[in-house]
């Protein structure tokens, strides 16, 4: 799967423009996701000196991202031909409409044998049959 991955507030703690606290296995999901053989995309607001000092310090912590602020590497963004709009499959944010659920349950949530596909049928009811049975099939 394509991950897009916001910093601030979802890797570490909200303290923009600096760098805030790591948040508790941030770091470690991230690498076990890309072990995993998703491809990892920062997609943040941060640009400039600000958006360095962010990538750095996720290599630092042994996270290097498939892109960075773009779709893929070689992307060229030009406002008149293209959406910003992040093409992937999941998007792990702490702007989410419920919060940010914190990295041990988002470890959970991706991998199969976990609850949340009984939980999602009961949040979503029967309309959510075909998208479980899809994470079953992508996460097994």
């Amino acid at each position: 799967m394509r991950i897009a991955v916001d910093f601030d507030g979802t890797i570490v703690e909200h303290r923009y423009p600096q760098i805030g606290d790591v948040k508790l296995f941030a770091f470690e999901t991230l690498r076990e996701l890309q072990k995993q053989g998703h491809l990892l995309i920062l997609w943040t607001y941060r640009w400039g000196k600000e958006l360095d000092e962010a990538v750095e310090f996720c290599a630092k912590n042994g996270v290097e991202f498939y892109a960075v602020n773009k779709n893929y590497p070689e992307e060229v963004f030009d406002e008149h031909e293209m959406s910003r709009k992040i093409d992937c499959e999941l998007f792990i944010d702490d702007r989410n409409l419920r919060g940010f659920v914190e990295w041990s349950e988002v470890w959970k949530i991706l991998n199969s044998d976990n609850p949340l596909h009984s939980d999602m049928n009961s949040i979503f009811g029967e309309q959510n049959k075909a998208k479980k049975s899809f994470f079953k099939r992508l996460f097994s």
